[in-house]
Formats: C-alpha cells, sequence, structure tokens
C-alpha cells in the first residue's frame, strides 16, 4: 500500500523527497517550499503552528510528520482522531540526524529505494560530521539572533546551538531551554552584562530575514563583534541538509579562512 504522507514541517518535508517519497506528499505547510519543483503541486494546509484541520483531514493521510519545536501539541493531539500514524520528530543534536533517518527508514521502510537512500544519507552527514571533529577549533563566544523587536536567541540545548558548538561556537545566554517551549528562544532585553563579551554575532536569514540594513543595529547591541549576515536554513534545518550544514559551518569557523579575507 502507497503511503499518503502529510508533513507539517520543512525540514521533513524536504527529507522525505530525499529519501524518495516525495510522490506520497499528499499535503505540506506553506513553509514546506524545498525543493521547489517536487513540492509545488503538494497541497497547503495552513502553517506549521496554524494548521487547517479540515482540509487536512479531506486529504486523508496515512502519515503525518510533525515536529515538537515546529508544531502545536494540540496540534498533534488532534490529529490522532483521523490519522492512522502520526510521527513525531524531535532532532536536538547534530548526531539525532542519525535516528532521524532510521525513524523514517522504518516507517517507510516498504517503498522501494527508501532503504538504500536512508543509508546513504546517514553516511553522508557521519563523513561531513566526523569532518568538523577531526579539526581542533579556537573557541568563540558567539550570538546567534533568529528575531528582532524584541531580540530572540537559541537556548543551547536546541539543534542551532549544538551544531554551532561542533566548531567551538559557545551560544549565549548560558540557558537551557528544555524538551520544548518558549524558554528554547530566549528573548533579550539588550543590556545582559555577558554581551561585551561576544567575540562573533549570526544574523539569521530566517525566520526573521536579517540584511545589510541590520549589520549596524546589531553591531550597537555587541560592540567587540564580528557581525554577519548566516544562511538560517543551513544552520537550523536538520534531515537531509544537515550534512551540508556541517560543511557551511565549518567554512565559517576557519580561521584561516577569516584571515584570508581580511577578517
Amino acid at each position: 500500500m502507497t503511503p499518503r504522507i502529510a508533513s507539517l514541517v520543512p525540514s521533513a518535508t524536504e527529507t522525505l523527497v530525499a529519501l524518495g517519497l516525495g510522490p506520497c506528499l499528499v499535503a505540506r505547510t506553506g513553509f514546506c517550499i524545498h525543493p521547489a519543483d517536487a513540492v509545488k503541486d503538494v497541497p497547503k494546509v495552513g502553517g506549521t503552528k496554524d494548521v487547517n484541520l479540515p482540509k487536512l483531514r479531506r486529504l486523508a493521510p496515512t502519515h503525518v510528520i510533525v515536529n515538537v519545536d515546529e508544531n502545536r501539541r494540540e496540534t498533534a493531539e488532534a490529529l490522532k482522531a483521523f490519522v492512522p500514524e502520526v510521527i513525531v520528530t524531535h532532532p536536538s543534536r547534530p548526531e539525532d540526524n542519525l535516528a532521524l533517518f532510521e525513524q523514517l527508514r522504518a516507517a517507510f521502510a516498504s517503498q522501494p529505494g527508501v532503504n538504500q537512500r536512508a543509508a546513504a544519507l546517514s553516511g553522508e552527514f557521519s563523513a561531513a560530521l566526523a569532518r568538523c571533529r577531526e579539526q581542533a577549533w579556537p573557541g568563540e563566544n558567539v550570538l546567534y539572533l533568529i528575531w528582532r523587536d524584541p531580540w530572540m536567541t537559541a537556548a543551547r540545548d536546541t539543534y542551532i546551538s549544538t551544531l554551532l558548538a561542533e566548531t567551538g561556537w559557545r551560544t549565549w545566554p548560558d540557558v537551557l531551554g528544555g524538551e520544548h517551549g518558549a524558554g528554547r528562544y530566549p528573548t533579550l532585553t539588550g543590556d545582559e552584562a555577558w554581551l561585551p563579551g561576544i567575540d562573533r554575532v549570526l544574523l539569521s536569514s530566517e525566520p526573521y530575514r536579517f540584511g545589510p540594513a541590520h549589520i549596524a543595529e546589531a553591531q550597537a547591541l555587541c560592540p567587540q563583534a564580528r557581525v554577519q549576515l548566516v544562511d538560517g536554513e543551513l544552520l537550523s534545518w536538520w534531515g537531509v541538509r544537515g550534512a551540508a550544514g556541517l560543511d557551511y559551518l565549518r567554512g565559517l569557523s576557519d580561521p584561516s579562512r577569516c584571515e584570508r579575507a581580511g577578517a
């Protein structure tokens, strides 16, 4: 039997396509935009936080992919009333990608090519992680901003922060956000005592689209820091993008590249 899959998570949608399951997708959120050619004709059922449940019910999915950070708990509970299998994902560390590939492989192992593609994704990710860990990195204090007005960042136990830690970058504030909830993405007042000690400010391209116009504002927040715009999809999307994210991070973190660029 061919599954009818609804993905309510952008990272999961992209990963399902990489596993060869694109033709099985019957629903996605408006934020599930990659890969564009594969998802353009898949019906949208709202956003990650405001899922159109009546529309999703009419599409009759056999499987729905949700995520602890991206989707509301009440949405996941409501899905259980009409979806045979709700698959809950929660990668919180880079190595959790390996468990994710296995979770999706096991769920859809009967579909042609899924087992082989999952093994390939695991191999690619493991190699990228090894490339990060075989190098000694100078430690830096980093502020990763995902929003402004108010400023928002990521707690140290989020996927973003643990990914950055692979190259020795310590994100601030020094707090843990727990398994779920708003505490995972703290709000800043702008007068925190640790801000002057930040070495680098990273302005993410998503969920807030930081651009060149915001650099001076961020620089005022941390006057001694190097401020740079970064690809938020590569640094926060898990799954199939995990390996590329690690390689991108290595490029950002390489001291010799900074020196050659005159930074």
